[in-house]
């Protein structure tokens, strides 16, 4: 597996096809819409340089988008599959636009794959629960989906402005943090010399939990990274769950 850099909160395209050239890859995987864990977001001139290295260098892109549904600000942008479909395998998830325990996903694959998928997924569990599978059908022709994901939206939303709201009182000087147009993540850095893993020790004696940075990378890791996500909470709790996180980043430093 190898890592492709951002250069700031875009992936670096001229870095994409540096690798694509010498290592040929298989495929090119990204979560282009709101990340998990960062929150970023492709943007339109990134997703179409994206599909370009794709027909040029000959390898496919899995485009995950569980979150796209999730924009809280902002315009729709479109899928990399609108720029290269015979190069671009989609993937999504009603887990987090319907309910957590619905755990289905679908897959738009070009006809070629398509056989090969199937066979892997029937090796894999053989076949998702049909009850499951008649239940999101039912409830997505019901008419219900829309005006619920409206709900969430709104409550994600103002979740997710109490978190950015709250944080230039809860990490110290120094720290940064994005603005993520939607989605369930804020990212953020604590300043210089700090290791969010630390913090963390000091956090969980405060009743309140993140959940570190380091993992998330492929190669060398950025020990000052955190992920706050924000969707499970009122705003109030999320206000108080900062303000421990303060007291517990004033302990730690």
């Amino acid at each position: 597996m190898i890592g492709v850099p951002y250069d700031g909160d875009q992936l670096d395209v001229d870095a994409l096809n540096r690798i694509a050239a010498e290592h040929s890859p298989a495929f090119f995987y990204t979560v282009p819409t709101f990340q998990n864990p960062t929150g970023r977001t492709h943007d339109v001139a990134t997703r179409q340089r994206i599909a370009d290295a794709a027909q040029r260098h000959g390898f496919r892109i899995v485009e995950d988008e569980p979150y796209r549904q999730l924009r809280y600000v902002g315009d729709d942008l479109p899928s990399i599959a609108a720029f290269a479909p015979e190069h671009v395998v989609s993937l999504g998830s009603f887990s987090k636009v319907v309910a957590p325990g619905l755990r289905i996903g679908w897959l738009r694959t070009t006809a070629d794959l398509r056989p090969t998928v199937t066979i892997a997924k029937q090796a894999a569990d053989l076949h998702t629960s049909t009850i499951d599978q008649a239940a999101a059908a039912e409830y997505l022709s019901s008419g219900r989906a829309e005006p619920a994901l409206d709900r969430i939206r709104s409550a994600y939303s103002a979740r997710r402005d109490a978190m950015l709201q709250a944080l230039p009182l809860a990490l110290p000087a120094g720290s940064s943090w994005n603005q993520p147009e939607g989605g369930m993540f804020v990212w953020a850095r604590l300043p210089e010399g700090m290791d969010a893993s630390d913090v963390l020790t000091r956090a969980l004696d405060h009743d309140v939990a993140f959940v570190p940075g380091a993992p998330f990378f492929a190669g060398p890791a950025d020990e000052r990274a955190l992920r706050l996500s924000f969707t499970t909470y009122s705003p109030e709790r999320i206000r108080d769950g900062l303000s421990r996180l303060g007291s517990a980043v004033a302990a730690a430093g």
